[in-house]
């Protein structure tokens, strides 16, 4: 018999929402001098992160920071306050709740702190850019992959990726829908992907961060908006929203 399939979708952004800050400053901070040169702070061209990051992370190899030195950098990232409360929860709920992660960081990065966490087994899918050590012990660093989307950086439009999973998953639930779609997030890239939340839906901005001050200013937003400063303010939202059934 087929499992009881989950009636939630949970998203997770990364960098600032389920750990306390960006992964990849937390790396830089692996160099010598625990930070970059100038010239190379000022070759980050606007929308081409992911172009930034990959010179970045070939700056370091050849500055000869190792694979150990960039794994326990990420590992020691905290969690942002009562993420990991959050993920108990909903650990405790798994029959209702399908996670994902959807990020413009890194595969190497997140797999590394969701396994230190010993959380990685919860999610269903984590959505990011490829990334792995090459023979040289250098992160080679790729696009997720391009799209057409005009307010999206262009290695990644978090609204397509939120869309085709959708329609995926739909297939392979035997044409089930999700009842109700959450998504947890902080940046401005997190504000593409709220746009495709309907009414029964929530998005979980971090109070007082980018995607929180975009919200705010936004007329024709179709979900629920619940600011959060911590997990727990989640959890008692998604409590409700249980008892509700």
């Amino acid at each position: 018999m087929a499992p009881q399939e989950q009636r939630f979708l949970v998203l997770f952004d990364f960098d600032e929402t389920i750990i306390s800050e960006s992964s990849d400053d937390a790396v830089v901070r692996a160099l010598p001098g625990q930070q970059l040169p100038d010239w190379l702070k000022q070759s980050y061209r606007e929308g081409h992160y992911n172009e930034h990051m990959q010179k970045v992370l070939a700056y370091m190899a050849e500055q000869g920071v190792s694979k150990d030195s960039i794994h326990s950098a990420v590992e020691k990232i905290p969690p942002t306050p009562g993420l990991l409360n959050l993920l108990q929860y909903l650990q405790s709920h798994q029959q209702d709740f399908e996670l994902v992660v959807v990020s413009d960081a890194n595969m190497y990065f997140i797999e590394t702190w969701l396994e230190r966490a010993g959380v990685r087994h919860l999610f269903q899918k984590v959505f990011t850019n490829p990334a792995s050590f090459d023979a040289t012990g250098r992160l080679v660093l790729l696009p997720f992959h391009s799209h057409s989307c005009s307010r999206c950086p262009d290695n990644m439009c978090k609204q397509v990726i939120l869309r085709d999973y959708l329609v995926s998953r739909q297939k392979e639930r035997g044409g089930t829908p999700f009842q109700r779609v959450f998504y947890i997030g902080d940046g401005a890239n997190d504000i593409c992907p709220s746009l495709a939340l309907g009414p029964r839906d929530t998005a979980f901005p971090r109070r007082d961060f980018p995607m929180h001050r975009l919200l705010l200013g936004m007329q024709q937003f179709k979900a629920n908006v619940v600011p959060w400063a911590s997990g727990e303010d989640i959890v008692d939202c998604l409590k409700k929203i249980i008892k509700e059934r």
